[in-house]
């Protein structure tokens, strides 16, 4: 199994290029909402400028995609560590046993202590900090691509309409100059042929104009066709950036959806650590403090956090997290997840295998 890098370094680069990526958005969406007002934007230099801020744009999105979820990853490697350490409770130390020889009863205070006083619950604290930072960064990101997509895909619309209407011109033009082009020859046979000269003049007159009006159609046929090529040119370029925006999107969502049963999952860890009768311990845990994931707060207040569901929906969580970024589809967490309604006979803490595979 790699090695996650330290979860503060890594947040602040994703947070950064985040941050950076804002303004290139913007740059990008600009781009597509002013181009029918810029003529300028037919020539080269101009499309190769636009389209090196693109791709760079494209490849910044697909490094800060896997930032983002190598957080989310690394947040439930660490969980499922806090959650295989409290198992290991379930076993007693060679003090403990030793203690167990003269008194059961001091064998299991002992066992009930070195539980308490383990920093398990240092470490849930911890990340569920972590949790509530990086719920912040995704839920803005996911606010962001959501505007910015809707915009850039409005004005997408515009300009693929725009190049549909010209070609339905253009070929309307086409079959006008093929009509025109015929008219005229028809003229040229019949001068010299029918009619007197007079006759002749005015025949040869009609289909000069007729030349004419084919020729004119002609140049404007060859302006829309190239204004039509240059849209084809810069369409292929926006709806790459409106395709990325819409995936991260879709990505944004499984990591938020994982995180929040990741979330859940570590306030159930942590009701199974804490001795609630404890003053203040459970305080410790409140929506204020933790604004981001005040909805798994609520529940948790509520008592209404229930291990057994959240199995189901943290497989599903999981594999749409795999299939999102397959990366990890072959690094799954097998760690046992706990279970604080049915007690072990021996620690009065019970512990529930995962039936995630």
């Amino acid at each position: 199994m790699r090695k996650s890098p330290p979860f503060d370094s890594q947040y602040t680069a994703a947070r950064d290029l985040a941050e950076a990526m804002g303004g290139e958005a913007a740059y990008c969406a600009s781009c597509i909402s002013s181009f029918d007002g810029d003529g300028t934007r037919s020539s080269d230099e101009t499309f190769l400028e636009q389209n090196t801020r693109f791709q760079a744009f494209l490849n910044d999105s697909a490094t800060l995609d896997a930032l983002l979820a190598e957080l989310v990853f690394s947040l439930d490697r660490l969980t499922s560590k806090v959650s295989a350490d409290l198992d290991s409770f379930r076993g007693l130390t060679r003090r403990e046993k030793i203690a167990g020889w003269f008194s059961r009863q001091r064998m299991w205070r002992m066992h009930s202590a070195r539980v308490r006083e383990a920093p398990v619950v240092e470490q849930l604290l911890d990340l569920l900090t972590k949790s509530d930072l990086l719920a912040m960064l995704l839920e803005g990101q996911r606010r962001s691509l959501v505007e910015r997509h809707r915009g850039a895909e409005l004005s997408l619309v515009d300009i693929v309409e725009h190049r549909r209407r010209l070609v339905d011109k253009i070929d309307i033009a086409r079959m006008r100059m093929k009509e025109l082009n015929a008219k005229a020859l028809n003229a040229q046979g019949r001068i010299g042929v029918y009619g007197n000269k007079a006759h002749w003049e005015q025949m040869e007159t009609e289909r000069q104009a007729l030349i004419a009006e084919a020729e004119r159609i002609s140049v404007e046929e060859h302006a829309m066709r190239d204004e039509s090529q240059r849209r084809e040119r810069f369409i292929g370029m926006f709806q790459a950036f409106v395709d990325r925006l819409n995936s991260r999107i879709a990505g944004c969502n499984v990591l938020i959806r994982k995180l929040s049963v990741d979330t859940e999952e570590r306030l159930i860890i942590y009701q199974a650590q804490v001795d609630t009768e404890r003053p203040g311990t459970k305080m410790r845990i409140r929506p204020e403090l933790f604004p981001n994931i005040a909805p798994s707060i609520a529940l948790f207040e509520k008592g209404m956090l229930v291990p057994q569901d959240l199995v189901q929906r943290k497989s599903r969580a999981d594999q749409e997290f795999a299939r999102k970024f397959p990366v990890y589809a072959e690094e799954r967490s097998d760690a046992p997840l706990i279970d604080v309604v049915r007690k072990s006979p021996m620690l009065g803490l019970g512990f529930l295998r995962s039936l995630r595979s």
